[in-house]
């Protein structure tokens, strides 16, 4: 990110596929990052599309005794139906079938070619059908694929191959000079361990007695190109297109590519060679995220578990949608998906946090100022730490969307609206106003800022609700303002009307937790260490044990070796919504970062935990804990009424393994 131009992309989708989950997140992502950094100020641009070559597509067409191109033609505007009906504005949709952009295909193809950096060559080798691409031999060990298996196919033909091997000291070198080119650090680490091994040479054509559904190589008619090498340079044939290299460069050198992990490595690895080879600097950075799992494991139509956007949509708005999205994935991580996630999630944040507040607010204004806004008084202590908090927040927002940890930006920005709920609280303007309705008007001018500052960092990921509530408070959109002190008084509000309406759960998860953690362990009767992640997740609090556990067990040093215990660094904390006794905790283990679920809460403030160094058992099967996935298990000693969590005496580096 530069201060004053953004650039992010989505992968382009693959035509034929019906839109899910990953779609929606990865685009929603785009789109929130573009409207944030639009709001800061920056010049962006923002582009996704559809790729629309390939042997699939192809059959696919053939089935259906229509030309690939009308095939295309009717699937295609799909895609950009959904991103129009889930509020997602990109400044370009390519797809690539489009001439604008086979022409610079082909003529970075020429480029690369009068470099004497593609050759032909005779290829025997087996061939993957659905993922259109050769097989090494280590590939195919890996996927368990024998000569026999249906998934590939053994083909010997004349190709051309891309020199990419020549490139790999160069990728290394760059990889290592900049970390931020690959994020997070576990992507970058694993393209890292990926280049230890040779780099061979890329297979860029297929001939056309197989596969004629494709870019043309302009040195071999009888060829036509890789779907990757034709689809990875939409990023800059857009460009290319409207304005040129001037218009390239506008751009390019601030570019942030958003990809699942899945297709890490074309892009990480092929793409940055495929740029250098054709005289192109690399793009900034490439943000690699998580899967959207259900019952821990990856969605897929075999599984028949894959989640329709617009099926939740119908059912829960767009905006919640989209807030969940954004909300639940810690970017770089897995999130378990469940549709009880997503209501808690409104019920707990916009429902009950935001939408409570706003509706005591404007009813108390309706009873005493007839919904006029009044004029802010002399700012007394109270205000003064809501003006400072408010302040804070838009630094910190700033500061943690330009680090990509926008499920982060949005708890802080629930803090502000927190710390309203407690001001209001304090200052009770109802009873104020019967003593002085200058100074009742002031505190809910005061909470009105802080909706009006709300609405604002948080128009990016829920535009239409955060429309809605300016109408509801009679604002235009230009006092969408980053500092304090925007909001006009004398002005005539609407009626409180529920914008966040209390959901009711649409289904129950198969599993629930007990109210009561379990804290049964080897333990002496003054002080036991006590597993506070994780708890098993069960239909009903166990029942209890016939008789208590001896108070010293013996085990094997073979047994005990199989619990990895690492030190680890809490990065972030926040309480369960609708629990007394669940704090959600991110951990750093250095290489990764894990979400847990512990039963500290009645002993620690999550804000006290931020930066503490802690130990967690790391090797535990993940657990669902209130809906939420659990990842391990941290330790704590207890005595009496007393419970300190666990960690190292001197600090040590985060991820250490405790031996």
């Amino acid at each position: 990110m530069t201060a004053n131009r953004f650039y992010v992309t989505t992968p382009i989708y693959y035509v034929n596929d019906e839109a899910h989950i990953g779609h929606a997140y990865t685009t929603t992502l785009a789109d929130v990052l573009n409207r944030y950094h639009r709001l800061f100020g920056a010049d962006t641009f923002f582009l996704t599309g559809t790729d629309e070559h390939g042997q699939k597509v192809q059959q696919a067409a053939e089935k259906r005794g229509i030309s690939p191109q009308a095939h295309c033609d009717e699937m295609a505007p799909r895609f950009a139906r959904l991103w129009q009906t889930m509020h997602i504005q990109p400044d370009d949709f390519v797809r690539t079938t489009e001439a604008r952009h086979t022409a610079i295909v082909r003529d970075v193809l020429q480029k690369i070619w009068d470099k004497d950096l593609i050759y032909a060559d005779v290829y025997k080798g087996f061939y993957e059908i659905s993922e259109e691409r050769f097989l090494t031999d280590k590939e195919m060990q890996a996927k368990g694929y024998t000569a026999e298996s249906p998934e590939v196919v053994q083909i010997e033909e004349k190709n051309y191959f891309f020199k990419m091997s020549q490139f790999q000291d160069w990728l290394i070198g760059h990889i290592e000079s900049y970390p931020e080119f690959i994020q997070p650090e576990g992507r970058r680490k694993e393209i890292l361990g990926f280049l230890k091994q040779p780099l061979g040479d890329l297979c860029i054509s297929r001939p056309k007695s197989r596969l004629s559904w494709g870019v043309e190589l302009p040195f071999d008619t009888d060829y036509v190109t890789y779907v990757w090498f034709d689809a990875l340079l939409n990023y800059v044939s857009v460009h290319l297109d409207r304005g040129g290299e001037a218009e390239l460069q506008k751009w390019w050198p601030h570019a942030v590519h958003l990809v699942g992990k899945d297709i890490l490595t074309t892009h990480a690895v092929y793409w940055p060679t495929m740029l250098k080879a054709a005289g192109y600097e690399p793009f900034q950075s490439l943000i690699a995220h998580g899967w959207w799992l259900m019952d821990n494991a990856k969605m897929s139509k075999s599984k028949g578990n894959v989640v329709k956007p617009l099926d939740l949509m119908q059912k829960y708005g767009v905006d919640a949608f989209r807030y969940f999205l954004i909300r639940d994935m810690s970017l770089g991580q897995d999130s378990q998906f469940s549709e009880q996630a997503l209501v808690e999630r409104m019920n707990s944040d916009l429902a009950n946090d935001f939408g409570n507040l706003l509706n005591r607010t404007l009813k108390l204004l309706d009873k005493y100022f007839q919904g006029v806004i009044p004029s802010p008084g002399p700012a007394g202590e109270l205000e003064q730490e809501l003006v400072t908090l408010a302040e804070q927040t838009l630094t910190d927002v700033r500061q943690l969307v330009g680090e990509y940890k926008l499920h982060t930006a949005l708890e802080t920005i629930l803090q502000l609206v927190r710390r309203a709920n407690k001001y209001l609280e304090q200052t009770a303007p109802w009873k104020l106003a019967k003593a002085d309705l200058a100074a009742a008007g002031s505190v809910l001018w005061h909470v009105l800022e802080v909706f009006r500052l709300a609405a604002t960092l948080l128009s990016p990921v829920i535009p239409g609700k955060m429309q809605a509530l300016l109408t509801q408070l009679g604002l235009s959109e230009d006092t969408l303002q980053l500092r304090w002190g925007v909001l006009p008084a004398g002005i005539q509000t609407g009626a409180a009307e529920a914008l966040f309406p209390r959901q009711e759960l649409i289904k129950q998860e198969d599993e629930t937790m007990s109210e009561t953690l379990n804290e049964t362990t080897n333990a002496s009767p003054e002080a036991k260490i006590e597993p506070t992640a994780q708890a098993a997740a069960t239909t009903a609090p166990a029942a209890p044990p016939a008789e208590d556990p001896p108070e010293n067990v013996l085990i094997d040093i073979q047994d005990f070796a199989k619990v990895q215990l690492r030190v680890a660094e809490v990065t972030f904390a926040e309480r369960v919504p609708k629990t007394d006794k669940l704090l959600r905790l991110e951990v750093s283990l250095g290489d990764e970062t894990r979400q847990i679920v512990a039963g500290i809460a009645a002993y620690y403030e999550p804000e006290a935990l931020v930066g503490k160094q802690i130990v967690i058992v790391a090797n535990l099967k993940p657990a669902k804990l209130r809906g939420i996935m659990s990842h391990g298990m941290l330790l704590a000693a207890k005595s009496g009424d007393q419970l300190s969590v666990l960690g190292p005496i001197n600090s040590v580096a985060t991820g250490a393994s405790i031996s």
